[in-house]
């Protein structure tokens, strides 16, 4: 039976009928599967607006480095690479919002702990540096 609210429970269906926990191992395994995953969609989407920021050809900020990336784009060939790259990375970072957004929904109150703590933890890491002003993106976890 799928809950219609909050509850806290060890027992709860992540996303697919087999990702079902029925210990605190399981749970607590799952609950960082969860706080991994959303550490990690913010590591994607700081890595695809930093890849927004050098597509634009706009300066970079002096605290954002980028020493893999080399400004010098030549041709069309490279052009197409860097949006093909930052389409394939938006589409990787949309799936995991969404399948975050799919576990929230299934209203465990330790899943969503885990997922909004783990988007708070990778914002601080990756994200909180000020890039984000510089990019008008959404601030949506799922967009």
């Amino acid at each position: 039976m799928m809950h219609m609210t909050f509850y806290w429970s060890k027992k709860v269906t992540l996303l697919i009928d087999s990702w079902k926990t029925d210990s605190w191992t399981s749970y607590i395994l799952s609950l960082l599967a969860c706080l991994i995953v959303s550490i990690f969609y913010q590591l994607l989407e700081n890595r695809r607006i930093r890849l927004k920021l050098f597509a634009s050809g706009k300066q970079f900020p002096a605290e954002i480095q980028t020493p893999l990336i080399q400004r010098k784009l030549v041709g069309s060939r490279a052009k197409l690479g860097v949006k093909l790259a930052g389409a394939v990375l938006f589409g990787v970072s949309s799936a995991i919002g969404y399948f975050l957004m799919l576990s929230v929904m299934s209203f465990n109150g330790g899943v969503f702990i885990a997922i909004v703590v783990g988007l708070a933890i990778g914002y601080l890491f990756f994200r909180s540096d000020g890039e984000d002003s510089f990019v008008g993106d959404s601030s949506c976890a799922c967009a």
